[in-house]
C-alpha cells in the first residue's frame, strides 16, 4: 500500500514540474497575468508533490516509542501546507492583477498560449483524477488532496482559457486582470477547504465517515451478547484507524469468556478496515435492574426484567460517555 501511495505521488511531482515548465512558457509568450495565474499555481504543485511525497515517507513509518499512534497525522500537515501555499498564490496573482489594470502589458501570441494552457489542463486532468481515487482507495489524505487540488487546476485552467478566447476574440485586454482576480477568488476558497481540513485532522476533529464505517461494521456483526456499546472514539490518521470503546456484557461471565467476546469485537474491526487497525476495549458488567429491558439475550439465567424495547445503535448512542439505558429514561 506504502509503495503505491509513494509511486503515484513522486509520477505527480514530474508532471507538475513538466508543466510548470509549459505554463511559464506559455506566460513568458503571452504577457498574461491569466496566464500568469495557472503557472504560479503550478509552482504550488511542485512545491506540494514534494512535501507530500516526504509526508507518505514519514507516515508509512512503524510507530515507535516517542510516537505511539505512528506518523500518520503528518499527512494532515502535508495538506494544510499545500492549502497556505495555495491561498499565497491567490492573494499575489491578485496583488499582480490590481497592478496590471493600472500599468497594463500589452498581450500577446494569446492562441499559443490557450494551446499550450489547454495541454497542461487536460494532463491535470487525468492525473487529478487517479490521484483521487487511489487517495480514497489507500485512505491517503494526501494523495486526495493532491488529487483534488489537480481537479481544481484542471477546472480553473479551462475556465481560464475560455476567458483568454474571449481577450482574444473581443480585444479587451483589461478582462485579463479581472479574470485573474476572479479566478484568485476561487484558488483563496480551495486553499481554505485543504486548510481547514487539515486543522481539524491535527485537532482530532470527529470523522464521520470514519464513525460511520465503524458503526457499520459493528452492526453487521451485533451480537446478542454484546448489551451495548458506548463511549465510543474513533481516529484515522492516513491508512491507520484508532478506535477506542466501551463493550456491556453480561456480569455474570467469568474473565475467560470476557476475554473471548473482546477479542471477537477487535477481529471484527480488524476484518472491516484494510489498513492498520488498533482496537482498545474496556469490559463493563451489565446492571440487571437497567440494562434488562433492552438486553437481547433470550435465556439470560439471570434476567429480572423483560425485554421491552430494542435500541439501535448509531454513531450518536455509541459516541455517548453513558450506558444505552440513559436513553429509556431521557
Amino acid at each position: 500500500m506504502e509503495k503505491e501511495k509513494t509511486f503515484w505521488i513522486r509520477i505527480s511531482f514530474v508532471i507538475s514540474i513538466l508543466l510548470l515548465i509549459v505554463k511559464f512558457y506559455s506566460f513568458y509568450i503571452t504577457n498574461s497575468t491569466a496566464i500568469l495565474t495557472d503557472a504560479l499555481e503550478s509552482i504550488v504543485n511542485v512545491v506540494a508533490a514534494g512535501f507530500a511525497s516526504y509526508s507518505i515517507y514519514l507516515s508509512s513509518r512503524p510507530r515507535d516509542d516517542n510516537h505511539p499512534y505512528g506518523h500518520g497525522k503528518i499527512e494532515f500537515f502535508s495538506a494544510g501546507v499545500e492549502g497556505v501555499l495555495i491561498m499565497l498564490a491567490g492573494l499575489f496573482i491578485i496583488y499582480q492583477a490590481v497592478y496590471n489594470l493600472f500599468f497594463p502589458s500589452g498581450l500577446e501570441k494569446l492562441l499559443e498560449g490557450i494551446i499550450l494552457v489547454s495541454f497542461s489542463g487536460a494532463v491535470n486532468g487525468i492525473l487529478g483524477t487517479i490521484l483521487k481515487r487511489k487517495g480514497k482507495k489507500l485512505n491517503s489524505i494526501t494523495l486526495e488532496a493532491s488529487g483534488k487540488h489537480l481537479l481544481t487546476d484542471t477546472f480553473t485552467s479551462f475556465l481560464l482559457i475560455l476567458g483568454v478566447m474571449v481577450i482574444y476574440l473581443t480585444g479587451l485586454n483589461f478582462l485579463d486582470s479581472v479574470i485573474a482576480i476572479g479566478f484568485s477568488m476561487y484558488i483563496l476558497f480551495s486553499g481554505y477547504g485543504l486548510v481547514r481540513k487539515s486543522v481539524g485532522g491535527l485537532m482530532d476533529e470527529a470523522d464521520p465517515v470514519a464513525v460511520e464505517s465503524t458503526v457499520s461494521a459493528i452492526n453487521r456483526n451485533r451480537k446478542n451478547i454484546w448489551i451495548d456499546i458506548h463511549n465510543m472514539r474513533v481516529q484515522q490518521y492516513g491508512g491507520d484507524r484508532h478506535v477506542d470503546l466501551h463493550l456491556t456484557l453480561p456480569y455474570y461471565l467469568d474473565l475467560g469468556q470476557v476475554h473471548d467476546e473482546v477479542e471477537e469485537l477487535e477481529k471484527v474491526l480488524e476484518d472491516d478496515w484494510p489498513g492498520v487497525m488498533e482496537v482498545f476495549v474496556h469490559a463493563d458488567p451489565c446492571i440487571p435492574e437497567k440494562c434488562c429491558h433492552y438486553c437481547q439475550i433470550s435465556d439470560c439465567p439471570v434476567r429480572k426484567f423483560s425485554m421491552d424495547t430494542k435500541i439501535e445503535w448509531n454513531a450518536l448512542n455509541m459516541s455517548k460517555n453513558q450506558k444505552h439505558y440513559h436513553e429509556l429514561s431521557d
